[in-house]
C-alpha cells in the first residue's frame, strides 16, 4: 500500500517490523511508508531501531543542526583553525611579493595591504600609460 505524505505511519495496524524484514542491518530497504533513505521523507532523518547502531541523539536534528554540531567539536576546531592559518600564511607572502615589486621611498617602508593593493594599482596605471607613450 503506498502512503502519499498526508498520511501518517501511526494510522496504520503494524505488519512487520523493520527488523523482521531483514532490512535493519543494511539500511537500503524501503521502509514502512514504501520510501528508501534518501526517498520522499522532505529529508528528515530515518527513525532507528532501538537495537540498531546509530546516533541516537542527532536522528531529530535537521540537517544544518547537525553540521553546526559537528562544526563544534574539538577536532573540527582544530583542523580548521589548522587550515585557516595556512591560507593567512599564503595570503601574507603573496602581499610581501607584491609589495618587493612595488617602487617606494624609501624602499623598506612598511605598507598596509590597501596601500599596497593601491599602490599596485597606481604603478600598473602608469606603465600601460609608459607603454603607449
Amino acid at each position: 500500500m503506498m502512503l502519499n505524505s498526508d498520511t501518517m505511519e501511526l494510522d496504520l495496524p503494524p505488519t512487520h517490523s523493520e527488523t523482521e524484514s531483514g532490512f535493519s542491518d543494511c539500511g537500503g530497504g524501503a521502509g514502512p511508508d514504501g520510501a528508501g533513505p534518501g526517498g520522499p521523507g522532505g529529508g528528515q532523518a530515518r527513525v532507528l531501531e532501538p537495537g540498531e547502531p546509530g546516533r541516537k541523539d542527532l536522528q531529530h536534528l535537521s540537517r544544518e543542526e547537525r553540521r553546526r554540531r559537528r562544526r563544534a567539536t574539538a577536532k573540527y576546531r582544530t583542523a580548521h583553525a589548522t587550515r585557516e592559518r595556512i591560507r593567512v600564511e599564503a595570503f601574507n607572502l603573496a602581499f610581501a611579493e607584491l609589495r618587493k615589486l612595488l617602487p617606494t621611498l624609501p624602499p623598506d617602508k612598511k605598507l598596509s595591504k590597501i596601500e599596497i593593493l593601491r599602490l599596485a594599482i597606481c604603478y600598473i596605471s602608469y606603465l600601460n600609460h609608459v607603454l603607449d607613450v
